[in-house]
């Protein structure tokens, strides 16, 4: 049997960011699909994660991984498909490492990702996104925080995890106000800023209060704001037919004002 514990450490501390120089976004993804399996695997074998084996792991169990996010939390097939890339990349990790388990991985790497229906995503038209920007009250430390999120997000064109993931070091203010987008694939590009967009981060900066934490935006906590935290700034602000429309949009699309 092959303890899981030390390969996997190896393959979070040195392939992904030393080897292929993964973004942390990507690294990101695939900890969060581990977080998953490992917690589905202890709790249907009844092991520890700390004591699982890599030939626990089989296909059998990856297979019901995959449908248990389809039906218990509803993930889409894309979703899945991101969850299998990231269980693949670690089982091309492992046949360098444990040659004796090759047919083992080999059965891993042939199942095959779940076909997804290309839907069009919605747009929202001006007068809903006037209301998503003007919905925070600009008072108070969460409604600026909000105002200048949804601002910046807008204007932008930002996805969900790069507005999440800015650094007080990726704005300028002075003399024209630009902010450094980190990526997909370790891209980075500079956005110029609307004057608005630039009065709403202000405020924000304002009153943010000097927290230790490098992010731009911070919960209330004083922590670095985060996907799920960021999803209810939406459903606490957006008129309940639109959250849905305006999370798809943030998530999936560039949106271009």
């Amino acid at each position: 049997m092959t303890a899981l514990a030390a390969h996997l450490t190896a393959f979070f501390q040195e392939r992904l960011p030393v080897e292929r120089r993964a973004s942390s976004h990507t690294s990101d993804s695939y900890a969060y699909a581990f977080k998953l399996l490992l917690q589905y695997a202890s709790e249907r074998l009844k092991v520890a994660p700390s004591h699982l084996q890599l030939e626990q792991l089989d296909a059998s169990l990856i297979v019901s991984f995959l449908n248990h996010l389809e039906t218990a939390r509803a993930n889409g097939p894309s979703s899945r498909n991101v969850r299998l890339a990231a269980i693949k990349s670690f089982m091309h990790f492992m046949e360098f490492r444990e040659p004796s388990a090759m047919e083992h991985i080999r059965r891993i790497l042939a199942i095959p990702p779940k076909k997804a229906d290309t839907r069009l995503v919605r747009h929202l038209t001006v007068e809903e996104m006037q209301a998503v920007l003007d919905a925070p009250e600009p008072t108070g430390w969460d409604g600026l925080r909000d105002r200048a999120m949804l601002h910046l997000c807008f204007a932008g064109g930002l996805r969900v995890s790069e507005l999440v993931g800015l650094r007080l070091a990726d704005l300028t203010l002075q003399p024209h106000a630009s902010i450094v987008v980190h990526g997909k694939g370790r891209r980075e590009r500079s956005l110029p800023l609307w004057k608005i967009t630039a009065t709403a981060l202000r405020a924000w900066l304002a009153i943010r209060g000097p927290a230790p934490t490098p992010e731009l935006f911070l919960n209330a906590r004083g922590q670095a704001m985060t996907r799920s935290g960021f999803e209810y700034v939406l459903d606490k602000h957006v008129k309940p037919e639109l959250t849905h429309f305006c999370s798809r949009a943030m998530t999936q699309t560039e949106i271009t004002v």
